[in-house]
């Protein structure tokens, strides 16, 4: 009961509740519908009532005191432009014009046959569909069906907005205690809200589907066991987890970069696309993700994928398996205090994360782990190792490569002693050879002097290493290893870690492996050792007083004995002596490390907890795996086989005709293209077909055979 004793039920069988407001609703019950504002009864209409005056009233008055236009067509069962036109003639010519009676024939559409057509939508029937399903008697035509599809898709999308005290509507009404929002169930993301209601539908065809080539990376992710590994996380997940997967990987494959980018697939045949009910909304499919990754999902899936691929690396075990180990520091532009870290790139320090990456020896990104307090990579190298060793079997040969950041006597010496190889840059301060020492390869396409020097001591009873000498042109580096390759194989193996740094590139560019994605951030928790700002600031004022120091030195000493400019000079020096001198006796009592409670960070530092990132970057692994398995295919069909990924990217996001049949699903895909990429694309979809890819949720599981289509 509400203040003047209105009974507020539930719905019930042959209730409809459309909410236009957290405060205010539309109650149709089987035709006849009232009005409720904040508990209150303000009027009531009938909807198949020629007499549309009380609606349009009602609307009217609504529409004048604040509240979301959209949402209040959508719960009248209207279109915008309908509510638009209401209300350009009430601005013209009065109230008056508004509620006159309406003018045509009745509608067609019964109260049971309204049902029927609800019946079929429900069932995943498109308009065509049930056009021809109709029974015999009184048929609606395609256009009647159309427009009733609309309302009936409008009514599925409509749910209460999230409650808030500072935005109630300014109503001219009393409002007392708004009545609940349903949902689909109760869950919130780092920007709060519910779960949008997500629906699937059958696979449908169409004359002209935008960005149908996606289907192909949503078919090699389903391959690759995304979907299935997201459900055994995620078991309460049904359609919407899936459509939420199909998003995100179709808004990546058209070069969105990041969930958001699910927007550019609002297209009139996104629905058809998803195979949804309605066309999700970037923040329905970030709050199912976080529904995903709670509970540690995003670690897990992220594991679970990491195994799959590791499990199909396995051979035998005399076969040595490359991986590739780097650091990838993601700057950070917000609002929060967030560690600093060194980026190579632009050669400074700058706010932000650094993650760890593991790629194949063909580039492919098999692993990542977030490091958000910058740890060095000699940290990272034995978990990374000891993951490998978990996913590849305890007799599989693993040899690591990375560069010079990593090539530290501890470090090495443990992953040899762990049963490891590994090979590296050795740092600098070893002793330069004479060229005539070194003797001629050939690695790649370069010519290079190599020579194995005795092998390298690493100290304090570690043991030795081996020490390869390799001269180009006239520079000379060394490479340390444990391995039993030889040493054309190790430089060779080391040289192709530029393939990590090009997937790096790469995966920025393409992926948006440096997104954000989650932006919940937490604290530091107490006793957590960070640098000392403080002394950070001291050390830099230092550097510059020394600097300052030295150039007014050079000046003085450029300077004759009876120069005007001798004082000026000399008072100069004279301050920059003084500074450095009290900043040298500073110094030592600053700490160069601190607890996070005792600096002058306690409460601001913070970092994301990367709980979303996990479940993205996740997907961008397995969509970047799959982009580069259909480039390999392409490559060899073109005269120019580094564009590969380009031509693949055209074809990921190329329309096409889609003809579904009881045993397979046709995709005739129209990308732009010149005529010997056509050729190359028809190559490579001949032997996609093959692989009988299917779309996670289609219950037949029907292959997809594709082919390129002009007309």
């Amino acid at each position: 009961m509400d203040a003047l004793g209105l009974p507020l039920e539930s719905p019930t069988a042959g209730i409809e509740v459309r909410w236009f407001d957290a405060f205010g609703c539309v109650v149709d019950r089987e035709g006849a519908c009232e009005v409720i504002v904040g508990g209150r009864l303000i009027g009531a209409y009938v909807t198949d009532d020629p007499d549309r005056g009380p609606r349009n009233v009602l609307l009217i008055a609504l529409a004048k005191a604040g509240v979301h236009l959209g949402h209040l067509a959508t719960a009248f069962g209207l279109g915008s432009e309908q509510l638009r036109r209401l209300r350009r003639t009430e601005e013209r010519s009065g109230l008056r014009a508004v509620i006159a009676p309406q003018m045509g024939a009745p509608s067609k559409i019964t109260p049971e046959k309204r049902a029927w057509l609800h019946a079929q939508f429900a069932a995943g029937l498109t308009i065509a569909e049930t056009t021809a399903t109709q029974p015999r008697g009184e048929r609606l035509s395609r256009a009647t069906i159309g427009r009733e599809r609309g309302r009936y898709d409008a009514q599925r999308r409509s749910a209460p907005p999230a409650a808030a005290a500072d935005a109630a509507p300014q109503l001219s009404l009393p409002l007392v205690a708004a009545t609940p929002a349903v949902h689909d169930a109760a869950a919130t993301d780092d920007e709060g809200g519910p779960v949008e209601r997500l629906a699937s539908r059958a696979v449908a065809g169409g004359r002209y589907v935008q960005h149908a080539g996606s289907w192909l990376m949503i078919g090699l992710c389903h391959r690759a066991g995304l979907h299935d590994e997201a459900v055994v996380i995620h078991r309460d997940g049904g359609d919407g987890l899936r459509i939420a997967l199909d998003g995100v990987i179709a808004a990546l494959a058209i070069g969105e970069r990041c969930v958001e980018g699910v927007r550019r697939l609002a297209t009139p045949t996104a629905p058809q696309l998803l195979r949804a009910d309605h066309t999700p909304t970037a923040s329905g499919l970030r709050r199912r993700l976080h529904r995903l990754a709670e509970n540690d999902g995003g670690r897990r899936l992220h594991e679970a994928m990491v195994g799959r691929y590791l499990a199909a690396a396995r051979t035998e075990a005399d076969r040595l398996a490359v991986y590739f180990v780097d650091n990838h520091m993601r700057p950070y532009t917000g609002k929060h205090v967030v560690r600093r870290g060194w980026r190579m790139q632009d050669k400074r320090v700058r706010p932000g994360a650094t993650d760890y990456y593991v790629h194949d020896e063909d580039g492919r990104p098999v692993l990542r782990a977030e490091a958000p307090a910058h740890d060095s990579l000699p940290q990272w190298l034995g978990p990374i190792a000891r993951k490998l060793r978990e996913g590849l079997g305890g007799d599989q040969r693993i040899l690591l490569a990375f560069d010079r950041a990593g090539s530290y006597a501890e470090p090495m010496a443990e992953l040899r002693d762990a049963g490891f190889e590994w090979v590296t840059y050795e740092r600098k301060g070893y002793p330069i050879l004479a060229a005539t020492v070194f003797r001629e390869v050939t690695i790649g396409e370069d010519k290079v002097g190599l020579h194995e020097q005795r092998l390298k001591n690493l100290g304090k009873g570690r043991g030795r290493v081996r020490r390869i000498a390799v001269r180009v042109g006239e520079r000379q580096v060394n490479l340390l290893a444990s391995s039993c390759e030889s040493a054309e194989r190790l430089l060779e193996i080391l040289w192709e870690r530029w393939l990590q740094e090009n997937g790096f590139k790469h995966g920025a560019e393409r992926w948006g492996i440096n997104q954000l994605d989650g932006r919940a951030v937490v604290p530091y928790p107490p006793g957590t050792i960070i640098p000392n700002p403080y002394r950070r600031r001291v050390d830099r004022a230092w550097r510059l007083a020394r600097i300052e120091e030295g150039d007014a030195r050079n000046r003085l000493a450029a300077l004759g004995a009876d120069d005007p400019k001798r004082a000026s000079v000399e008072a100069k020096l004279r301050d920059a002596v003084e500074r450095r001198v009290k900043l040298e006796l500073l110094r030592p009592f600053i700490p160069a490390k601190i607890k996070v409670e005792d600096s002058e960070l306690a409460g601001k530092l913070v970092h994301h907890t990367g709980d979303l990132k996990a479940v993205v970057d996740t997907i961008r692994i397995v969509c970047a795996n799959a982009e580069a398995d259909l480039a390999a295919l392409v490559a060899p069909y073109l005269p120019k086989p580094t564009e590969a990924k380009k031509v693949v990217a055209n074809l990921l996001a190329a329309p096409a005709r889609i003809d579904v049949r009881p045993d397979r699903i046709d995709l005739k895909l129209a990308p732009a293209a010149n005529r010997t990429e056509r050729a190359a694309m028809a190559a490579l979809l001949a032997e996609v077909s093959r692989w009988n890819l299917t779309l996670p949720g289609d219950r037949r599981s029907r292959p997809l055979r594709c082919q390129v289509h002009f007309q």
